[in-house]
């Protein structure tokens, strides 16, 4: 196991919150403070409403930038840039070599910037998680277990794009219509110790009150 305490940055740069990036952010925080990591939610608009709405401990919010953060080339050599371009995966070592690890950063914006372009640009040093893409929390956690419980990739056992199971709801289903519903997620997640993949707390009964659109805004 990992002796040093590392920082998990995820910087948002949605004007909004949704409910399931919420949902996701309150998972990290809570996987962070069990192992012993610390969580930072940077890039924020307004750091008092989103505190409100996720409930999180102030010091984890940041309106100020990565770059802000971390502004020297020295401080940015110890920040791990989760990029699917990064020169190579990411390894137990890297737990050593880095302090913080930064993931997000890619959302929000209109016409969309690459974000993650923008970061490997100005000195933070990519690693890869694999070419399949995760929700942000699965990519802390699968980061949190090759820093921290100090296992490769290919030591993970994952589930590529499962087949969620949608309980019907106490009405029998939206509208009636159904009593219940699989739904594919396009995601890579790990697989918990039940079989299933892991996801936050929620995100199954979010997806059943919101059967129609919550896929898509999870894309």
């Amino acid at each position: 196991m990992a002796t040093k305490q590392h920082t998990f940055i995820v910087e948002h740069l949605d004007p909004e919150l949704e409910e399931w990036q919420s949902l996701e952010y309150k998972c990290i925080h809570q996987e962070c403070e069990d192992s012993g990591a610390k969580f930072i939610l940077s890039g924020l608009k307004d750091s008092t409403a989103v505190q409100k709405q996720l409930s999180l401990p102030a010091d984890a919010l940041q309106e100020q930038s990565v770059e802000s953060l971390y502004s020297t080339s020295e401080e940015r050599q110890r920040v791990c840039l989760l990029d699917p371009k990064g020169e190579k995966d990411i390894n137990p070592e890297d737990g050593d070599l880095f302090d913080v690890f930064l993931f997000g950063g890619i959302l929000g914006d209109e016409p969309p910037r690459d974000r993650t372009g923008e970061l490997r640009n100005k000195g933070f040093v990519g690693r890869r998680l694999g070419p399949e893409q995760m929700t942000t929390d699965t990519a802390a956690r699968v980061t949190r277990i090759v820093v921290q419980e100090r296992k490769r990739l290919d030591e993970i056992d994952f589930i590529d794009r499962p087949d969620i199971e949608l309980p019907a709801d106490e009405n029998g289903g939206v509208d009636g219509a159904h009593p219940s519903e699989s739904v594919s997620m396009p995601f890579k997640y790990v697989k918990g110790k039940d079989g299933k993949p892991i996801m936050p707390e929620g995100m199954v009964k979010l997806l059943v009150e919101d059967m129609d659109k919550g896929i898509g805004d999870l894309l």
